[in-house]
């Protein structure tokens, strides 16, 4: 089904606005709302990257050039999604250099504070989260 035009602008925006996070960062599915001027849409910012296009899809944005995994949600919690998921984002998050703890319950956690990366909306300096 086609999207519509305020749907596609959504998404791409989403998708360029997480490739902007750095390397061995994170941030929030909130704060990406927040830096897009949407501030309650953080569960779209999640919908936006559940669908991303695999790498070999030939789409323009794809899970090989949006870094999906450096989103995650304002607990610092990795959410899960399909089986094996969330395990699977905190090994690539991992890879980058990012620490991932794993609770009694096998959530597994960011630190915010250390790996948060939250620039201003409006004049993109870094702020603490």
């Amino acid at each position: 089904m086609p999207r519509s035009e305020e749907a596609e602008w959504w998404i791409n925006a989403v998708h360029e606005a997480v490739q902007l996070i750095p390397t061995g960062t994170v941030t929030t599915y909130g704060h990406i709302a927040l830096y897009l001027g949407e501030p309650k849409r953080a569960r779209q910012v999640g919908i936006a990257l559940k669908h991303l296009p695999a790498e070999e899809s030939g789409e323009y944005f794809h899970a090989g050039n949006v870094p999906w995994q450096r989103v995650i949600n304002s607990k610092g919690m990795i959410s899960h999604r399909e089986p094996g998921g969330a395990e699977r984002q905190a090994d690539v998050l991992r890879g980058e250099g990012v620490k991932v703890e794993t609770d009694a319950m096998g959530e597994f956690y960011v630190d915010l504070v250390r790996y948060g990366w939250f620039p201003n909306p409006e004049t993109e300096s870094e702020e603490e989260p």
